[in-house]
């Protein structure tokens, strides 16, 4: 989702304003933060691209969201309350802002002004997310795998336009899905035999 707010220039102001920021750089693989610790930290992904990863009881590893430049990911978002291990993995060479929710209130050693605009931006920022969060429920609330993936490809349109990349492999959309793959495979070659999307590997193009 856009927001109102240019995410630049928030990240330099605060990274060169507030002491109490963090921006750490990681290699492709690296984990960036786990959920099983509840530190209330929210994190901006400055640049690269990461996986939010959970790993089930059997050690399976699951791709639940992807992350790319401007991301807002962390703990504040997700009250995680099952066994699964949650994780934020670097897909490629990344680098992250960091910060505690809980220093939201308290001013830093240079007190900085940059706090007072952070209180204020923040809200959109929490707003932007959970409306993505709303978009990800209201797909997967869809009963068919068929609706699953025509409302999927239709919010990937509204960002990209009429053809666009598929940011996950067929397993990950699949699981992003909670579609079983070859169901999702079938519909896929149906979609394409119908004239409603054309495909080439894993870029889409809508035909409608």
């Amino acid at each position: 989702m856009q927001n109102n707010i240019d995410i630049s220039k928030f990240i330099k102001d605060f990274e060169s304003n507030c002491s109490k920021v963090q921006i750490k750089d990681f290699e492709k693989g690296e984990t960036i933060t786990t959920f099983l610790v509840n530190r209330n930290q929210f994190c901006i992904l400055i640049s690269g691209n990461a996986d939010l990863v959970r790993y089930d009881y059997n050690g399976n590893r699951i791709v639940t969201e992807k992350f790319s430049e401007n991301s807002i990911f962390g703990e504040i978002f997700y009250q995680i309350n099952t066994n699964s291990e949650f994780v934020v993995e670097a897909r490629s060479k990344c680098k992250v802002l960091l910060f505690s929710y809980d220093d939201i209130n308290e001013k830093c050693k240079s007190h900085c002004s940059f706090h007072q605009k952070l209180l204020t931006s923040f809200p959109q920022l929490i707003i932007s997310k959970i409306t993505d969060l709303t978009s990800r429920i209201e797909l997967l609330s869809r009963r068919s795998t068929r609706d699953k993936l025509l409302g999927y490809f239709n919010l990937l349109s509204i960002q990209y336009g009429k053809t666009f990349t598929l940011p996950f492999s067929i397993t990950e959309l699949a699981n992003y899905l909670a579609v079983d793959r070859s169901s999702m495979s079938r519909e896929l070659s149906i979609l394409k035999k119908e004239k409603f999307i054309k495909q080439d590997r894993n870029r889409i193009t809508l035909l409608y």
